[in-house]
Order: C-alpha cells, then sequence, then structure tokens
C-alpha cells in the first residue's frame, strides 16, 4: 500500500482551490474543499461532473470511465472517478 500524496486541484474561472490526495476522487476533493462542482451518479455514468482538465495529470482505476477517447484526447474528465496523479486545473463543463 502507497502512501497518499496531496495535490491541489483549482477549478476555472472561479480560482476555487483545495487539497487533493492522490487516493481520493478528485469530487470529494473539490466538495471536501467547498467547491459546488455539478455531480449526481458518482460513477462515471451520468457525466454530469464532467470537465476539461486545463493542465494535470489524472488517473482511472476503472478500464472504460464513460468518456470517448476523443473526449480523452480534449482533456475531459470525469472527476467522480478520476484520481490526481499531479496539481491539476479543472474547468467544468462540456
Amino acid at each position: 500500500m502507497t502512501d497518499s500524496i496531496l495535490f491541489t486541484a483549482t477549478t476555472e474561472p472561479e480560482g476555487v482551490q483545495v487539497d487533493a490526495q492522490s487516493d481520493q476522487t478528485l469530487l470529494n476533493s473539490l466538495e471536501q474543499g467547498g467547491s459546488n462542482w455539478p455531480s449526481s451518479c458518482r460513477n462515471g455514468t451520468c457525466r454530469t461532473c464532467i470537465g476539461q482538465l486545463l493542465s494535470g495529470d489524472v488517473r482511472y482505476e476503472v478500464e472504460w470511465p464513460g468518456i470517448s477517447s476523443e473526449e480523452q484526447a480534449q482533456g475531459y474528465v470525469l472527476p467522480c472517478i478520476a484520481f490526481p496523479c499531479s496539481n491539476v486545473v479543472l474547468s467544468p463543463g462540456y
């Protein structure tokens, strides 16, 4: 078991900045930090929480994260099932 690493998640354009643990989903980190990020299903299927990763890297623990490879190439992520691998900057919506 590896130790959790602390990163920072920032939302644009609001500029909300929160702590983001590497072993916790971005959505959980955003909510714990006071962000009002949209969400619903929390399992990567409804896409309510979709956002664009403006900088940084994330990983998924599921094989199919509910977004297409084209969307992934454009930087879209699902914070409800994405885990930070670095400091990240996210913009909400599609």
